[in-house]
């Protein structure tokens, strides 16, 4: 270890420190100070560590954390970019700050959260053990461009990194497929089971054939462009999974799933801690994990049952009288999820849409449109409807456009009042933020109930 490196790390944990001390959580700036110093400090930081690497469109959050409590489940000392920093000067402080004062990693495994943009830069300084591609759907469209290219700059990462083993997710056609022509040995997950309404699918990404240009079909759908699918022209069809659910009952409850799954042969009877059907190919991507990894089940099936939400994932808050949670959207594909789930509670609820259009959201919020909203605003189970953050007359627009009458939908800006009047509510209430709203809202959330800054979650 150069002494450079060493010095870089030291300054990295400074600027931190400072920065928490100011209230800020210094997941950037450290490391932009760290590699201005030394700009091999991450390769130097993560040699001799074990590294999961995760990325994709949705659920890196989630499957990271269920990853990292698989690994310390199993006695591993893990370290975990929690803040959700995950282009590469986050992922450098981080590990930059694993050092100890004699520049060794003081934990020997890294689970490191990675923007799908940013994917091939952090390869190109790290070989992980594994990568995982959780899926791939059309998102921040004047940042990553249409969702081909997107998946063209994971493949470019995955390249630079012959030898790690991919696990990819088989029921989305533009993930499962994106080894193909790469030498790296590959473990897939999914569903074997339909946990959709079958029919006609309301959006899709990927609607034809990555080899012949065929429109694909889907003997079982979950959700979006994801499911059994197959492509009558060419033959190209959805790969068998190496872990899959194969036993989904009908009645889950709202807050968890109970399910069969099945690793290579032997099925193992779990529970999913997080409801949604997305969280179930979270649990999957982390389960796969551990066996790409070779390490026993128990810890990773241990963690997916035990699994809590992520900061502005799912994350639940009391305000008054109201039950509030907090699920991020950021896409159409999400956000029509979240939606789903929101209109499968069995009780009165109200809804707020926090939509900012900063840089770190994309500045482009036209996917609003693309969104099921009118699932909920439909739904007789849904009472008070709001609308906030910088785009919030957007917002307000595509409510109306779905059903909702102008007096009903409640204008609000400034996050406090918003809080207030949501106090006085005996419905449960559920914030749709996408990024940097969640962050903004989750402060004022924090602040009311005592909860943790985002960057200690």
């Amino acid at each position: 270890m150069v002494l450079k490196t060493i010095l870089a790390a030291g300054a990295c944990k400074i600027a931190r420190r400072v920065l928490h001390l100011t209230g800020r959580g210094g997941t950037t700036v450290p490391g932009r100070i760290a590699m201005a110093i030394d700009r091999d400090v991450l390769t130097a930081s993560a040699r001799g560590m074990h590294i999961v690497l995760v990325t994709g469109t949705n659920g890196k959050t989630t499957t990271s954390r269920m990853i990292e409590k698989g690994l310390s489940l199993a006695g591993e000392a893990c370290l975990l970019n929690r803040s959700g920093a995950n282009l590469l000067p986050g992922i450098t402080a981080e590990m930059a700050c694993n050092l100890s004062r004699m520049g060794k990693p003081r934990a020997d495994w890294a689970v490191v959260e990675c923007d799908e943009g940013a994917l091939h830069l952090v390869t190109a300084r790290i070989k992980p053990d594994v990568i995982i591609v959780t899926n791939l759907f059309r998102d921040q469209l004047d940042r990553y461009g249409e969702v081909m290219h997107t998946r063209e700059e994971i493949r470019e990462g995955i390249r630079l990194s012959p030898e790690s083993l991919l696990c990819l997710n088989a029921d989305c056609p533009l993930t499962a497929t994106a080894a193909e022509g790469l030498s790296n040995p590959v473990l897939y997950y999914g569903l074997d089971v339909p946990a959709g309404e079958q029919g006609e699918r309301e959006l899709s990404d990927a609607r034809y054939c990555m080899s012949c240009g065929g429109e694909l079909v889907y003997d079982a759908y979950t959700y979006a462009h994801l499911g059994a699918w197959r492509c009558p022209s060419c033959g190209r069809r959805r790969p068998r999974p190496d872990v899959a659910v194969i036993e989904l009952p009908e009645s889950q409850g709202s807050r968890t799933f109970h399910v069969t799954m099945r690793l290579g042969e032997q099925e193992h009877k779990a529970r999913v801690g997080l409801p949604a059907i997305y969280n179930l190919y979270n649990a999957l991507a982390a389960v796969c994990v551990g066996k790409a990894l070779g390490m026993p089940e128990k810890p990773f099936l241990d963690a997916v049952a035990s699994a809590e939400a992520a900061f502005g994932r799912m994350e639940s808050f009391t305000v008054g009288k109201c039950e509030i949670q907090v699920i991020l959207v950021k896409n159409p594909a999400g956000c029509s999820q979240a939606m789903a789930y929101i209109a499968g509670t069995d009780r009165a609820y109200g809804v707020a849409f926090c939509l900012n259009d900063k840089i770190a959201d994309g500045t482009d919020i036209s996917w609003i449109w693309d969104a099921d909203t009118e699932k909920i605003v439909c739904d007789s189970k849904r009472r008070s409807l709001w609308a906030a953050g910088t785009r919030a007359e957007d917002m307000q627009l595509r409510l109306k456009y779905a059903g909702a009458r102008e007096d009903e939908i409640h204008l609000e800006r400034d996050y406090g009042r918003l809080l207030e009047d949501m106090a006085n509510k005996e419905e449960r209430v559920f914030i749709l933020p996408n990024y940097t709203a969640m962050l903004e809202i989750r402060q004022v959330l924090a602040k009311k109930t005592g909860g943790e800054a985002f960057w200690k979650g």
